[in-house]
């Protein structure tokens, strides 16, 4: 691409996860482009996590609320703030606003579309490029498959966090007040309640754990999931609950600190193996190709469904189920329980955690 690239969108209408993870892009484009204006146009509800991201200059929002509130009248307002004011403008979902935006944004877009041609044809044509979003792939690849279109060479792809000095230093108060020099996280909690290990299985995780004799610090935000989940913690000697507690800044220095990160498979997850941790993740109906810890040293991530599998420093555990993964939002699709997550035994995670951190 011969044109001079001095300002860029990139759109992401997605989850905190699909947020955090366009920073290979992100870094790409702004190390390639000798450091040009990025801007971001994202859901509100990510914005937290979208202000981690490095090299971005402005973040345009959309609100659902808006949307019910005054649809017209937020559509007005994104398209006058984003309206051919960019040199290139990248969408990484394919859906109908997402690309409608980075068309409007600048006159050489590229975007996700939907791999049939029935649905994104009207995309093909008003899209200067486009590529065919693929959930066989690792998000982080589908989010930087826009380099190869604009002729930018990028070998490896790797996820990268920072947090502020200011950050790390209450984070090491905070440790030092409990007399914690090492320590291992536990994140129990998800977006959603059928991505969460049940309560008893938790709690016998834990309570195994406990017996390592290394501190254990449970992290969680103030949502009413996480919440519930603080009021059913047992108390034990080594468990330490910070749940709602912190900071985002401050998660991303307590994940640096971290030996190791137990959980589910979430934006925290995502974190910790940014940081190059060792990850023990539990999977329930999530889909591995698109969606396992990217493994910065390997350069992969993995599509294998199994019990239990390691690559590089991730170890993922799934129940041994003919279903698994379905990618369903739980079993009835509808945000309901997910059978496989009961299925997964709390002694098969304790003793890989235990055989991998105990020297």
């Amino acid at each position: 691409m011969k044109k001079q690239i001095n300002k860029i969108l990139i759109i992401v209408q997605r989850s905190n996860g699909d947020v955090f993870l366009s920073s290979p892009l992100i870094n790409a484009l702004y190390k390639h482009y000798n450091h040009p204006q990025i801007d971001l146009l994202v859901n509100d509800d990510t914005l937290a996590i979208a202000k981690t991201l490095n090299h971005i200059s402005n973040i345009h929002l959309f609100s659902y609320k808006k949307k019910k509130e005054n649809r017209l009248g937020q559509e007005k307002d994104i398209i006058k703030a984003i309206y051919k004011k960019y040199d290139l403008s990248i969408n990484l979902t394919a859906s109908d606003r997402s690309v409608m935006y980075a068309i409007l944004a600048s006159s050489f877009s590229i975007s996700a579309v939907e791999k049939k041609s029935k649905k994104s044809w009207w995309k093909n044509l008003f899209l200067t490029k486009s590529y065919p979003f693929d959930v066989s792939l690792p998000i982080v690849k589908n989010n930087t498959a826009s380099l190869e279109l604009l002729g930018i060479k990028n070998k490896t792809i790797e996820i990268r966090s920072s947090y502020s000095q200011v950050a790390k230093e209450n984070i090491l108060k905070k440790l030092k007040q409990l007399n914690i020099n090492e320590f291992i996280i536990f994140h129990p909690s998800a977006q959603y309640e059928y991505k969460i290990y049940p309560k008893t299985l938790r709690n016998k995780l834990l309570e195994l754990l406990n017996t390592l004799n290394i501190p254990i610090i449970i992290t969680g935000a103030k949502g009413k999931l996480d919440l519930s989940i603080k009021s059913e913690l047992p108390s034990l000697t080594n468990i330490h609950d910070f749940i709602g507690t912190t900071s985002l800044d401050e998660l991303f220095a307590l994940s640096d600190l971290s030996e190791a990160y137990i959980g589910m498979d979430t934006l925290n997850m995502h974190i910790a193996a940014s940081f190059n941790k060792k990850i023990f993740a539990i999977f329930g109906p999530t889909i591995l190709d698109t969606w396992s810890p990217w493994c910065n040293e390997l350069q992969t991530n993995t599509s294998i469904n199994t019990q239990k599998q390691t690559y590089g420093n991730i170890t993922i555990f799934q129940a041994n189920m003919p279903c698994v993964a379905c990618g369903l939002a739980g079993c009835d699709d509808k945000h309901g329980r997910s059978d496989c997550l009961y299925e997964i035994s709390p002694e098969m995670i304790f003793e890989e955690v235990k055989n991998c951190i105990i020297k």
